[in-house]
């Protein structure tokens, strides 16, 4: 869906019939819970791979020359064994330096799409509610105007699993609220915090008490 962040602001950015743009979540649970963990845990670059070490299940183990070893004679009349590595498997995880470069185009590629949102010159105000974690934060950090309905729970989740929130947060957070201690409170624990605190902090600028997000 982020991939489509682009091209949709793009247009409603040049189009002379729209005057401003209001972002808010479908439905009355969430503005956006944020990454669907389940998915990027088995697809794409944060996908979980076996540890480099693991033996395949393919590969037998009781043959000394299992995968294409190959015996010797020295001229003592010694044997020793050439051990040949393994040819890779689709299964088998990418070497460090693969995995970080995949993993620096896939952030780049999203902080662009994120990115989109601020590039757009029409005024866009994030009207949110419910739960609003993680691409949450990132998405109405870059609109122009914050309110909320009572009933919004923000949160910076990606510490909990162990991410940093690079997406568009650490860069942006702390150029919105007045206390760098409490940003980096935010980030560091993972921490929930509700509609009025973020009014206090000056995360959002209105909290409307009537109406929830159709009220806002």
């Amino acid at each position: 869906m982020w991939l489509a962040l682009p091209p949709l602001f793009s247009y409603l950015s040049n189009s002379p019939s729209i005057r401003s743009i209001i972002l808010s979540g479908a439905g009355t649970r969430a503005f956006t819970a944020g990454l669907d963990i389940a998915a990027a845990s088995t697809s794409g670059p944060l996908a979980q791979h076996p540890p480099p070490n693991a033996p395949s299940p393919s590969s037998p183990t009781s043959d000394p020359n299992a995968n294409g070893s190959n015996v010797y004679s020295q001229p003592t009349g010694t044997p020793y064994t050439s051990q040949k590595p393994p040819p890779p498997t689709p299964s088998s995880p990418p070497d460090p330096a693969r995995l970080a470069r995949s993993l620096l185009t896939h952030i780049t590629t999203f902080q662009n799409c994120v990115s989109s949102l601020e590039r757009c010159t029409k005024p866009i105000i994030a009207v949110m509610h419910g739960y609003c974690y993680g691409l949450g934060v990132d998405l109405s950090l870059c609109a122009d105007v914050r309110i909320c309905s009572p009933d919004t729970r923000f949160g910076v989740k990606e510490v909990d699993i162990g991410l940093a929130a690079d997406i568009g947060t650490l860069s942006r957070l702390g150029k919105s609220v007045a206390s760098a201690s409490w940003v980096k409170d935010m980030c560091l624990t993972g921490r929930e915090f509700d509609a009025q605190e973020a009014l206090r902090m000056g995360f959002v600028s209105r909290v409307v008490e009537e109406g929830g997000k159709e009220g806002a």
